[in-house]
C-alpha cells in the first residue's frame, strides 16, 4: 500500500514546455478543469517515453474492444493488488462511477475476494484474473476458460494487457511516490 511522502521524483510544474505543455493536454480530457496529473507531470520528465506512452493508455481507456465497465473492474483491482493508491484514488472518482461501478465494488475491487457478493460471477472471473496475473505472472487455464466464454480472444488478449498497462503505471507511482490528487478516493478499510 502506497504511502504519504515526499515525491522521489519531482512532478513538472508549470509554467510548462511548448511541448510538454501539448502533451499533457492530450494525456487530460478536453473538458478537464483541473491541474494535470501528477503522474502525467512525473511521466513528463522523460519527455520521450512520455510521448510514446501515451497512445497505448489511450487506446485502452478510449479505444477498447472489453466493456469499459470490465475494463475498470480490471484496473482498480490490479492497481489495488499493486498497492497503487493513487491510481485506484482516480479510477474510484472518475471512470468507475461513469461505467456503473457501484461504490460497493469500488471497495470490492480494492479490499474483498473475488468472490465478494458485490460481484457477479461474470464480475468475479475478472477479478480472479487481475489476482493470478498479480500473482503469478499467469492465467489458470480454469480461469481462462471462465474469460473464453464470455470474451473473444482479442479481448482476452486486451484484459491481459489492460492488466500489464496498469501494473506498469503501478509501479511507477508507488516506486517514485507520487503525490495524492486532493480529490481522488483512498483505499477503504477492511472489514472484519
Amino acid at each position: 500500500m502506497t504511502t504519504e511522502s515526499t515525491p522521489r521524483i519531482a512532478p513538472l510544474h508549470p509554467p510548462y514546455a511548448p511541448d510538454i505543455d501539448a502533451q499533457l493536454k492530450k494525456w487530460m480530457p478536453p473538458e478537464a478543469t483541473i491541474e494535470p496529473l501528477a503522474l502525467f507531470r512525473t511521466l513528463a520528465v522523460h519527455d520521450e517515453l512520455f510521448a510514446r506512452m501515451r497512445p497505448l493508455g489511450a487506446g485502452i481507456l478510449g479505444h477498447g474492444r472489453v466493456p469499459p465497465r470490465d475494463r475498470e473492474i480490471v484496473i482498480h483491482r490490479t492497481c489495488a493488488r499493486a498497492g497503487a493508491e493513487y491510481e485506484w484514488g482516480v479510477h474510484a472518482v472518475v471512470q468507475g462511477p461513469q461505467v456503473g461501478l457501484t461504490t460497493a465494488q469500488i471497495d470490492a475491487a480494492a479490499v474483498g475476494p473475488a468472490d465478494d457478493p458485490a460481484w457477479t460471477a461474470a464480475d468475479s472471473v475478472l477479478v480472479l484474473m487481475a489476482d493470478e496475473l498479480h500473482d503469478t505472472g499467469d492465467i489458470s487455464d480454469e480461469v481462462w476458460t471462465r474469460l473464453a466464454e464470455r470474451y473473444d480472444m482479442d479481448q482476452i488478449l486486451e484484459l491481459i494487457i489492460i492488466a500489464g498497462w496498469y501494473r506498469l503505471l503501478s509501479t511507477v507511482i508507488t516506486s517514485a511516490r507520487i503525490e495524492f490528487e486532493p480529490w481522488a478516493r483512498r483505499f477503504p478499510r477492511r472489514t472484519p
